[in-house]
């Protein structure tokens, strides 16, 4: 393992491994304005959401690493604390990167990027039409984090209107995560898509607690066939199966691998176990212990 300390780095060369290594980071599409009502539009992903209530998003446009300036964004919710962070999907990505081109600050980028300007209720500045959701926001403060060039600027959001177009949402009126196809940074010039091929499902265990490494069977952690993260799967249930549910299961699913395999202990325990492994892939934890407890129940 490589140890590097943050001191000892060249500022572009840190900046490299941060953002390398933490991604994909969502991408916050900045649309200001200064105090003559000129416009602004850029894209930064040092963003997310920190609280609900109040609804509180944070960005930060940082100063540059090789010239020490900062950026218009910046500059402008300096003297008018108003923005709209326009979210950036699939289908916008190629015209939000145009627009973080650094064109002039009396250059407007709606019209370089190709954007439609809408009218904001809350707010001076202007709404990305084509973004799938808009959030006006007040600015509440900035912090500056340094004087020096890499030193981010902290852009204290509140959420004041929601504007989000109807095809992202589901029947419940949700935001469906398969139709909003969003997009976010990674490192160097990457970017990672959040489609039905990448994304995967994980039941928060908000109200229930998993039995735990400490309570899973020894011959589940000590077998070859499943990684630590497969065993932290499996101990995120929060009972195991019952006895007469293992047997039902084990009849109904596993009857065939048992009259095969019923005397080499060893082979069945490995094929049970690889089984597991295919189950969990698919995130059907109940089956793969239903399938694991079989071979006690042998």
């Amino acid at each position: 393992m490589v140890t590097l300390n943050p001191t000892d780095l060249p500022v572009q060369k840190l900046h490299q491994y941060l953002l390398g290594a933490i991604g994909p980071r969502p991408i916050a599409f900045a649309s200001t304005v200064d105090l003559t009502g000129r416009p602004n539009l850029a894209p930064f992903s040092f963003f997310n959401v920190f609280s609900a209530n109040p609804p509180i998003l944070i960005f930060s446009p940082a100063r540059s690493g090789r010239s020490n300036t900062t950026k218009d964004t910046y500059n402008n919710v300096k003297v008018v604390p108003e923005v709209v962070i326009n979210i950036v999907n699939h289908s916008i990505v190629h015209q939000m990167s145009l627009a973080s081109s650094p064109y002039a600050s009396d250059v407007d980028e709606f019209v370089k990027s190709g954007f439609t300007p809408v009218a904001s209720e809350t707010i001076k500045p202007m709404r990305v039409a084509e973004s799938p959701v808009q959030f006006e926001c007040k600015v509440n403060q900035v912090v500056e984090l340094g004087t020096e060039g890499g030193a981010g600027n902290l852009i204290i959001c509140e959420v004041t209107r929601i504007h989000i177009h109807e095809d992202v949402l589901n029947a419940e009126g949700m935001i469906d995560q398969h139709k909003i196809d969003l997009v976010s940074r990674m490192g160097g010039d990457w970017y990672c898509r959040a489609d039905s091929n990448s994304m995967f499902e994980i039941k928060k265990p908000i109200t229930t607690c998993g039995i735990g490494f400490d309570q899973l069977p020894l011959d589940v952690v000590s077998s070859t066939v499943f990684s630590k993260n497969d065993l932290g799967q499996l101990a995120g249930i929060e009972s195991l199966p019952s006895e007469t549910d293992v047997n039902e299961y084990k009849l109904l699913e596993l009857s065939d691998l048992f009259v095969t395999l019923g005397n080499d202990a060893e082979k069945l325990e490995n094929e049970l176990h690889e089984r597991a492994k295919e189950l969990l892939q698919k995130n059907k934890l109940q089956e793969a212990w239903l399938t694991l407890l079989a071979f006690n129940n042998g």
